[in-house]
Parts: C-alpha cells; structure tokens; sequence
C-alpha cells in the first residue's frame, strides 16, 4: 500500500514539475489560490460584522457567514480562472506569438472583472454586496496607486510631474486632502443619504454614531448597545 502512495507521489512530482504542463497548472494553482485567499479574508470579516452586527438566530447568521465567505472564495477563484486563462491565450494567440503583449493583463482583467463581478444576482437583481466590496477596495487601490504615478517625475502627468517643488508639493498634501474629503463626504452621505451606502458600513456607522446618543440607564450606556 505505501510503496503505491509513493508511486502516485512520485509520479504527480513528476508531472508538477514537467515545463510543457506549468502553464496549465499555474491556472489550477491560481484558482487554488484564489479560493484559499478569500476564504482566509472574508471569514474573520464576516464573523465579526455578522455576530456584531446582524440580527437573527446563531443558525441564520452562521448561514450568512457561509454564502459570505463562499461567494468571496469563489469569485476569486473564477477571477484567477479567467485571468490566468485569458492571459496564456493572448500570449499564444496574440500580436506576437510566445510573447506576452503590454496589454494582455489589462484585456484579462476586463473580461474576468465583468464576467465575475459585473453581474447581478439572478434571483435579486442587485449586484452582490459582496462583489461590491471587493470592487470598490479595488477601486479605492488603483485610485491611490494613479495618484501616486500622477505626480512620480518622469513618468506621471506633465503638468503635475514636470516641477520637482510642485510634485513634492503635491505628494504633501494629496493625502490629507483625500482623506478629510472622503470622510466629510461618507458622512454626509449617511446623515441624509445613508440608505444610498453600502449594507455593512451603513450598519458600523449606525452603531458608532446613531447608537451612541441613546441610552436608558447604566447597562446600555456603559456595556449594552441596546
């Protein structure tokens, strides 16, 4: 039995380390990968903000925290899926056969970001709270990083790039602005406009700031939300 097992060991060895399967299997690992990686984000995410702030039976929020953290590996697995695929077409099938082209990563990542996170839910009709968290921290990482190759000398926008005082400059002062600005913006929006926010932050504002001016006595001031 165990001299079978070493066999089949050695044998999968084998063709993990054969050249002509890598890029197949660097597909397989990155759906692994995906999958494994939300898992690892999205359970402890779901656990805190559903036992903290959901209602409901241990049975229900256990259910939520499932299709969470289901959807979140899924997803990126589907995602790593079409990317790594889309990818290895393109550089055999492309411009220049063998030879990954300047725009393959970013042709890759329309096709997967639309097909995995850019429909809606068949049942609801509203695209999945998961799918736009996981957007729009995306979103917020590529807003940071154009920012900062706006104004890196050299290579950013002419105007913004070209005055090594004025980058600087720049650079100083673009974080304070983007962040006093964004959280004047979030709560403004969720003093008049909070149904419009998204289901999770709206709920941590609400504990944080709608909560906090009520209380009935010393149990619901001091340990007790409600």
């Amino acid at each position: 039995m165990s001299s079978t097992l070493e066999s089949l060991k050695a044998a999968a060895e084998r063709i993990v380390l054969d050249p002509k399967y890598h890029d197949l299997l660097a597909v397989v690992k990155g759906a692994r990968n995906g999958a494994v990686y939300g898992t690892k984000v999205r359970f402890p995410h779901a656990l805190v903000m559903i036992m903290l702030f959901r209602s409901g039976t241990l049975r229900e929020k256990a259910g939520l925290i499932f299709r969470a953290t289901r959807t979140h590996a899924r997803n990126l697995a589907k995602f790593a899926t079409i990317y790594k695929v889309t990818c290895l077409v393109l550089k055999r099938y492309g411009a220049t056969p063998g030879k990954e082209g300047p725009y393959d990563s970013f042709l890759a990542g329309l096709l997967g970001g639309y097909i995995v996170f850019g429909q809606r839910s068949a049942r609801s009709g509203k695209v999945p709270s998961v799918n736009q968290q996981i957007v729009i921290y995306i979103f917020a990482r590529v807003a940071l990083a154009l920012a900062h190759l706006a104004v890196k000398p050299g290579r950013g926008l002419p105007v913004l790039s070209s005055d090594p005082q004025r980058s600087a400059a720049i650079s100083r002062w673009a974080w304070p602005v983007f962040a006093s600005a964004s959280w004047a913006a979030v709560m403004h929006l969720f003093r008049w406009h909070a149904a419009e926010l998204q289901p999770s932050l709206r709920s941590s504002m609400t504990y944080i700031y709608s909560d906090s001016d009520a209380w009935d006595g010393l149990r619901n001031f001091a340990w007790h939300n409600k």
